[in-house]
Protein backbone atom coordinates (compact mmCIF):
# COMPACT_ATOMS: atom_id res chain seq x y z
CA UNK A 1 0.00 0.00 0.00
CA UNK A 2 1.26 3.46 -0.91
CA UNK A 3 1.29 6.22 1.39
CA UNK A 4 2.68 10.10 1.22
CA UNK A 5 4.09 12.55 3.01
CA UNK A 6 5.19 16.25 2.34
CA UNK A 7 7.97 18.14 4.30
CA UNK A 8 7.72 21.98 4.31
CA UNK A 9 10.79 23.28 4.70
CA UNK A 10 12.15 26.78 4.35
CA UNK A 11 13.43 26.47 1.03
CA UNK A 12 11.30 23.78 -0.94
CA UNK A 13 8.70 21.74 -0.63
CA UNK A 14 9.35 17.97 -1.11
CA UNK A 15 6.76 14.98 -1.96
CA UNK A 16 7.50 11.35 -0.74
CA UNK A 17 5.71 8.15 -2.06
CA UNK A 18 6.49 4.82 0.14
CA UNK A 19 5.26 1.54 -0.70
CA UNK A 20 5.89 -1.43 1.71
CA UNK A 21 8.64 0.89 3.43
CA UNK A 22 10.84 1.57 0.43
CA UNK A 23 10.65 5.36 -1.02
CA UNK A 24 9.46 5.25 -4.60
CA UNK A 25 10.10 8.95 -5.47
CA UNK A 26 10.17 11.86 -4.56
CA UNK A 27 9.35 15.58 -6.22
CA UNK A 28 10.95 19.11 -5.02
CA UNK A 29 9.23 22.33 -5.70
CA UNK A 30 11.74 25.35 -4.75
CA UNK A 31 9.23 27.90 -2.50
CA UNK A 32 11.10 29.79 -0.77
CA UNK A 33 9.17 30.08 2.21
CA UNK A 34 12.04 31.27 4.54
CA UNK A 35 12.64 34.08 2.23
CA UNK A 36 13.46 37.27 4.27
CA UNK A 37 12.62 35.66 7.54
CA UNK A 38 15.64 36.39 8.68
CA UNK A 39 15.46 40.26 9.00
CA UNK A 40 11.70 40.17 9.50
CA UNK A 41 10.99 37.28 11.81
CA UNK A 42 7.99 37.01 9.68
CA UNK A 43 6.79 34.87 6.51
CA UNK A 44 6.21 37.04 3.53
CA UNK A 45 2.56 36.53 2.47
CA UNK A 46 3.74 35.67 -1.52
CA UNK A 47 5.86 33.02 -0.08
CA UNK A 48 3.01 31.35 2.19
CA UNK A 49 0.63 31.38 -1.52
CA UNK A 50 3.37 30.02 -3.57
CA UNK A 51 4.14 27.69 -0.74
CA UNK A 52 0.95 26.94 0.08
CA UNK A 53 -0.22 26.04 -3.74
CA UNK A 54 2.98 23.75 -4.07
CA UNK A 55 1.76 21.59 -1.06
CA UNK A 56 -1.67 21.52 -2.89
CA UNK A 57 -0.43 20.65 -5.85
CA UNK A 58 1.90 17.58 -4.26
CA UNK A 59 -1.40 16.66 -2.22
CA UNK A 60 -3.27 16.15 -5.39
CA UNK A 61 -0.62 14.28 -7.51
CA UNK A 62 -0.31 12.30 -4.74
CA UNK A 63 -3.84 10.84 -3.95
CA UNK A 64 -3.90 10.79 -8.09
CA UNK A 65 -0.88 8.38 -7.54
CA UNK A 66 -3.00 5.78 -5.33
CA UNK A 67 -0.58 7.36 -2.29
CA UNK A 68 -3.85 8.55 -0.02
CA UNK A 69 -3.77 11.70 1.48
CA UNK A 70 -0.18 12.78 2.08
CA UNK A 71 1.20 13.46 6.07
CA UNK A 72 2.45 17.03 5.75
CA UNK A 73 4.97 18.40 8.22
CA UNK A 74 6.75 21.67 8.48
CA UNK A 75 10.06 22.50 9.82
CA UNK A 76 12.18 25.82 10.85
CA UNK A 77 10.68 28.30 8.94
CA UNK A 78 7.42 27.61 10.00
CA UNK A 79 7.84 27.51 13.77
CA UNK A 80 10.46 30.55 13.95
CA UNK A 81 7.86 32.98 12.37
CA UNK A 82 5.47 35.13 14.46
CA UNK A 83 2.74 34.58 11.67
CA UNK A 84 3.63 30.51 10.81
CA UNK A 85 0.26 29.90 11.93
CA UNK A 86 -1.05 32.05 8.56
CA UNK A 87 0.66 29.31 6.79
CA UNK A 88 -1.01 26.27 8.61
CA UNK A 89 -4.40 27.65 7.71
CA UNK A 90 -4.17 28.63 4.25
CA UNK A 91 -2.82 24.82 4.16
CA UNK A 92 -5.93 23.98 5.39
CA UNK A 93 -8.31 25.94 3.23
CA UNK A 94 -6.40 24.49 0.41
CA UNK A 95 -6.30 20.89 1.14
CA UNK A 96 -8.14 20.21 4.45
CA UNK A 97 -4.90 19.13 5.59
CA UNK A 98 -3.32 19.72 8.74
CA UNK A 99 -0.14 20.81 9.09
CA UNK A 100 2.24 19.39 11.92
CA UNK A 101 4.76 21.76 12.76
CA UNK A 102 7.76 20.03 14.40
CA UNK A 103 10.54 20.97 15.94
CA UNK A 104 13.97 21.76 15.99
CA UNK A 105 14.71 17.96 18.37
CA UNK A 106 12.08 16.12 16.51
CA UNK A 107 13.25 17.50 13.09
CA UNK A 108 17.03 16.36 14.21
CA UNK A 109 15.18 13.05 15.00
CA UNK A 110 13.68 12.65 11.83
CA UNK A 111 17.01 13.44 9.69
CA UNK A 112 19.01 10.87 12.10
CA UNK A 113 16.19 7.67 11.77
CA UNK A 114 16.16 8.29 7.84
CA UNK A 115 19.67 8.31 7.72
CA UNK A 116 21.43 6.08 10.07
CA UNK A 117 18.23 3.92 10.37
CA UNK A 118 18.88 2.92 13.86
CA UNK A 119 22.73 2.87 13.08
CA UNK A 120 25.02 4.79 15.83
CA UNK A 121 27.04 7.37 13.97
CA UNK A 122 25.78 11.28 13.47
CA UNK A 123 23.75 13.48 10.93
CA UNK A 124 23.59 17.23 9.73
CA UNK A 125 20.56 18.47 8.53
CA UNK A 126 21.62 21.79 6.99
CA UNK A 127 18.40 23.47 5.71
CA UNK A 128 17.17 26.63 4.95
CA UNK A 129 16.29 27.84 8.05
CA UNK A 130 18.10 25.95 10.83
CA UNK A 131 20.46 23.26 10.88
CA UNK A 132 20.68 20.12 12.88
CA UNK A 133 23.38 18.13 14.26
CA UNK A 134 22.72 14.35 15.91
CA UNK A 135 24.89 12.02 17.14
CA UNK A 136 23.92 8.47 17.92
CA UNK A 137 25.95 6.15 19.74
CA UNK A 138 25.30 2.72 21.55
CA UNK A 139 21.53 3.19 20.10
CA UNK A 140 21.19 6.34 21.92
CA UNK A 141 21.35 9.99 21.41
CA UNK A 142 24.25 11.25 22.40
CA UNK A 143 24.09 14.47 21.54
CA UNK A 144 21.67 16.43 19.29
CA UNK A 145 21.23 20.32 18.50
CA UNK A 146 19.32 22.91 16.55
CA UNK A 147 20.31 26.10 15.47
CA UNK A 148 18.40 28.84 13.61
CA UNK A 149 21.09 28.83 10.79
CA UNK A 150 20.67 27.54 7.01
CA UNK A 151 21.26 28.56 3.70
CA UNK A 152 18.33 30.57 2.80
CA UNK A 153 18.36 32.80 6.45
CA UNK A 154 22.53 32.72 5.59
CA UNK A 155 21.81 34.43 2.38
CA UNK A 156 19.03 36.94 3.79
CA UNK A 157 21.97 38.08 6.27
CA UNK A 158 24.95 38.36 4.10
CA UNK A 159 24.21 37.89 0.86
CA UNK A 160 27.41 36.84 -1.12
CA UNK A 161 30.15 38.54 1.05
CA UNK A 162 32.58 36.28 1.73
CA UNK A 163 33.37 38.24 5.28
CA UNK A 164 30.13 38.80 6.07
CA UNK A 165 29.36 34.93 5.95
CA UNK A 166 32.27 33.79 7.94
CA UNK A 167 31.02 36.00 10.70
CA UNK A 168 27.57 34.70 10.86
CA UNK A 169 28.75 31.64 10.57
CA UNK A 170 30.88 31.62 13.44
CA UNK A 171 28.97 33.35 15.72
CA UNK A 172 26.40 30.49 14.73
CA UNK A 173 28.56 27.29 15.21
CA UNK A 174 28.92 28.74 18.47
CA UNK A 175 25.76 27.83 19.63
CA UNK A 176 25.99 24.23 19.29
CA UNK A 177 29.27 24.35 21.90
CA UNK A 178 31.90 21.52 21.31
CA UNK A 179 30.51 18.55 19.72
CA UNK A 180 33.59 16.39 19.08
CA UNK A 181 33.35 14.40 15.36
CA UNK A 182 36.20 13.44 15.35
CA UNK A 183 35.54 9.76 15.56
CA UNK A 184 31.65 10.07 14.35
CA UNK A 185 30.72 8.61 10.99
CA UNK A 186 29.06 11.64 9.48
CA UNK A 187 25.84 11.50 7.31
CA UNK A 188 24.39 14.81 5.66
CA UNK A 189 21.33 14.77 4.48
CA UNK A 190 19.25 17.98 2.82
CA UNK A 191 18.98 19.79 -0.40
CA UNK A 192 22.40 21.47 0.43
CA UNK A 193 24.13 18.42 0.74
CA UNK A 194 22.53 16.57 -2.04
CA UNK A 195 23.22 19.48 -4.41
CA UNK A 196 26.87 19.64 -3.76
CA UNK A 197 27.30 16.06 -3.98
CA UNK A 198 25.39 16.89 -7.55
CA UNK A 199 28.41 18.92 -8.12
CA UNK A 200 30.64 16.64 -7.35
CA UNK A 201 30.00 14.22 -9.76
CA UNK A 202 29.25 16.71 -12.63
CA UNK A 203 25.39 15.34 -12.70
CA UNK A 204 23.33 16.12 -15.75
CA UNK A 205 20.77 15.45 -14.93
CA UNK A 206 20.44 14.55 -11.04
CA UNK A 207 20.60 10.97 -10.27
CA UNK A 208 19.73 10.24 -6.37
CA UNK A 209 21.39 6.72 -6.91
CA UNK A 210 24.62 8.39 -7.76
CA UNK A 211 24.39 11.06 -4.79
CA UNK A 212 23.04 8.54 -2.54
CA UNK A 213 26.19 7.45 -0.07
CA UNK A 214 28.49 10.10 -1.89
CA UNK A 215 31.36 11.34 0.54
CA UNK A 216 32.17 14.42 0.99
CA UNK A 217 35.81 15.51 2.40
CA UNK A 218 36.00 19.05 4.24
CA UNK A 219 38.77 19.44 2.53
CA UNK A 220 36.87 19.19 -0.87
CA UNK A 221 33.94 21.24 0.56
CA UNK A 222 36.55 24.02 2.09
CA UNK A 223 37.63 24.04 -1.79
CA UNK A 224 34.28 24.20 -3.31
CA UNK A 225 33.37 27.03 -1.17
CA UNK A 226 36.28 29.02 -2.09
CA UNK A 227 35.60 28.17 -6.03
CA UNK A 228 32.13 29.18 -6.28
CA UNK A 229 31.99 32.53 -3.74
CA UNK A 230 33.89 34.88 -6.39
CA UNK A 231 30.97 33.62 -9.01
CA UNK A 232 28.04 35.24 -9.91
CA UNK A 233 25.06 33.62 -9.53
CA UNK A 234 24.76 33.53 -13.34
CA UNK A 235 28.22 32.02 -13.63
CA UNK A 236 27.40 29.04 -10.69
CA UNK A 237 24.35 28.69 -12.65
CA UNK A 238 26.70 26.88 -15.76
CA UNK A 239 28.81 24.82 -13.25
CA UNK A 240 28.12 21.00 -14.14
CA UNK A 241 25.69 19.51 -11.83
CA UNK A 242 24.49 22.73 -10.25
CA UNK A 243 20.57 23.15 -9.29
CA UNK A 244 20.31 26.21 -10.76
CA UNK A 245 17.08 26.88 -8.26
CA UNK A 246 20.01 26.70 -5.44
CA UNK A 247 22.85 29.45 -7.47
CA UNK A 248 22.22 32.08 -5.26
CA UNK A 249 22.62 30.26 -1.52
CA UNK A 250 24.54 27.31 -2.55
CA UNK A 251 27.99 29.03 -1.76
CA UNK A 252 27.69 30.03 1.33
CA UNK A 253 25.49 26.73 2.25
CA UNK A 254 28.99 25.16 1.30
CA UNK A 255 30.95 27.54 3.55
CA UNK A 256 28.90 26.77 6.25
CA UNK A 257 28.92 22.86 6.04
CA UNK A 258 32.84 23.05 5.74
CA UNK A 259 32.76 25.54 8.67
CA UNK A 260 30.78 23.54 10.57
CA UNK A 261 32.92 20.25 9.96
CA UNK A 262 36.42 21.66 10.36
CA UNK A 263 35.03 23.17 13.43
CA UNK A 264 34.46 20.37 15.40
CA UNK A 265 36.72 17.86 13.64
CA UNK A 266 35.11 15.76 11.41
CA UNK A 267 36.44 14.83 7.48
CA UNK A 268 33.77 15.19 6.23
CA UNK A 269 29.99 13.78 5.15
CA UNK A 270 28.51 10.77 3.38
CA UNK A 271 25.66 12.03 1.27
CA UNK A 272 21.99 10.36 2.27
CA UNK A 273 18.96 10.32 -0.30
CA UNK A 274 17.37 9.01 2.93
CA UNK A 275 16.48 11.83 5.46
CA UNK A 276 13.96 13.65 7.69
CA UNK A 277 10.84 12.45 5.42
CA UNK A 278 11.79 9.09 5.53
CA UNK A 279 12.58 9.71 9.06
CA UNK A 280 9.19 11.06 10.21
CA UNK A 281 7.09 8.37 8.39
CA UNK A 282 9.86 5.99 10.65
CA UNK A 283 9.43 7.74 14.20
CA UNK A 284 5.66 8.44 12.99
CA UNK A 285 4.69 4.82 13.01
CA UNK A 286 3.17 5.78 9.41
CA UNK A 287 4.57 2.97 6.98
CA UNK A 288 2.11 0.40 6.19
Amino acid sequence: MKISAIDVGSNSVRLMVMADGKTLYKQTDTTRLGEGLAASGRLLPEAIERTARSVQLFAAAAELNGAGTPYVFATAAVRSAVNGGDFVKRVKQLTGIDVDVIGGEEEAACGLAGALRGRDGGMVDLGGASTEITVQKGGKKVYSKSVDIGTVRLYDLAGQDRQALQKVIDRKLAEYGAPDLSAVDMYGVGGTATSLAAIFHGLEPYDPKVVDGTFLSAQWLGEEAERLLPLTVEERKKVKGMDVRRADVIAGGCLLMYSLLSKFGSGGITVSESDNLEGYVILRGLAK
